[in-house]
C-alpha cells in the first residue's frame, strides 16, 4: 500500500498513515479502498486494540479528489457504492483516534469525524467546502457535523464553507483536544497507550452503546447500557480488574 501506510508503533496500537502529499492526501477512490480494507481487517484482529488514523505532520486530508469525479454522472455515482466503504469505518468496532494536522476538509472532515476520539493541532482547519464547487456533503458531512456541534453551527459551516481553526473546533466540540502542532502525533499515541491497556471488551462495548444510543430514544438506549453492562459480568476481564483493585495492582486485561 503506498497511499496507505500500516505500522504497529506499540503493542495492541495500529497506526494508519494516508500518504499522498502530492495532493494533500486527497481521497481517491483507491485510499477510501483501502482505508476500508484495513479498518475490516483491524476491526477483527484481537491484538489490535486501538486504531490511530492519520495524514502525517502538515496535513490530514484536504478532501474528495475531484478528479475523480468531476465529470461523473448521477448513475455512476450511484453504482460506484462509496458508502460501503465509508460504513467499514464507521462500524470498526476498536476505538479509532484521529490525529488531526493542517487541513481536514470535505471528505477529510468526515473522515475524521468517523473516529471516536479526534486530537487536533492548533493550526488545523476543519471545513465542508463542497457547496464552492456547486455539491454538498455526501459522506456524513451534514449528519455528523450536526449530531457534533449542533445545528446552527453546522450550518454555518455548510452554507458558507468557511473554515474552523482547531481551536475554534475544540470550542464548537468537533475535536477531543486541541494541541500545540508538534504533539498532536505524540498525544494521539498517549491516548492509544492508554485505551489499549484498558478491557478490550469493556471499550468495544462503550463504542457499540454510545453510538447505537444516539438515534434511539433515551429509554431504549439506556435498555442497551444495561444489557451491556450485565454482560461484561461474564468476562476474564470483569474479574482480573477487580480483584486487582483490591489487590492494589496492575490489572492484566487478556480481551476474555
Amino acid at each position: 500500500m503506498t497511499e496507505l501506510v500500516l505500522s504497529y508503533p506499540e503493542p495492541g496500537i495500529a497506526r494508519l498513515l494516508i500518504h499522498r502529499p502530492d495532493v494533500r492526501n486527497a481521497l481517491n477512490r483507491c485510499v477510501r479502498s483501502q482505508l476500508a480494507e484495513q479498518f475490516t481487517v483491524l476491526g477483527q484482529d484481537p491484538a489490535v486494540r486501538c486504531i490511530v488514523l492519520t495524514g502525517g505532520d502538515q496535513v490530514f486530508a484536504a478532501g474528495a479528489d475531484l478528479r475523480d469525479i468531476a465529470e461523473a454522472t448521477p448513475i455512476e455515482m450511484h453504482l460506484r457504492q462509496v458508502q460501503r466503504l465509508w460504513q467499514a469505518i464507521a462500524g470498526c468496532p476498536k476505538p479509532v483516534i484521529a490525529a488531526v494536522n493542517g487541513y481536514a476538509w470535505g471528505g477529510g472532515c468526515e473522515l475524521a469525524m468517523h473516529a471516536d476520539i479526534i486530537v487536533a493541532g492548533e493550526n488545523a482547519s476543519f471545513a465542508q467546502p463542497e457547496i464552492k464547487v456547486g455539491i454538498m456533503p455526501g459522506a456524513g458531512g451534514t449528519q455528523r457535523l450536526t449530531r457534533a456541534i449542533g445545528k446552527f453551527q453546522a450550518m454555518k459551516m455548510l452554507l458558507t464553507g468557511q473554515p474552523l481553526s482547531g481551536r475554534e473546533a475544540f470550542a464548537a466540540g468537533l475535536a477531543s483536544e486541541v494541541v500545540e502542532d508538534g504533539r498532536v502525533q505524540e498525544r494521539a499515541l498517549e491516548l492509544a497507550r492508554t485505551i489499549a491497556a484498558m478491557p478490550p471488551l469493556a471499550a468495544a462495548q462503550i463504542k457499540e452503546v454510545v453510538l447505537a444510543g444516539q438515534d434511539a430514544s433515551l429509554d431504549a438506549a439506556l435498555l442497551l447500557e444495561r444489557k451491556a453492562f450485565h454482560l461484561l459480568f461474564a468476562s476474564r476481564d470483569q474479574k482480573e480488574g477487580m480483584r486487582a483493585f483490591f489487590d492494589k495492582r496492575k490489572p492484566d486485561y487478556t480481551g476474555e
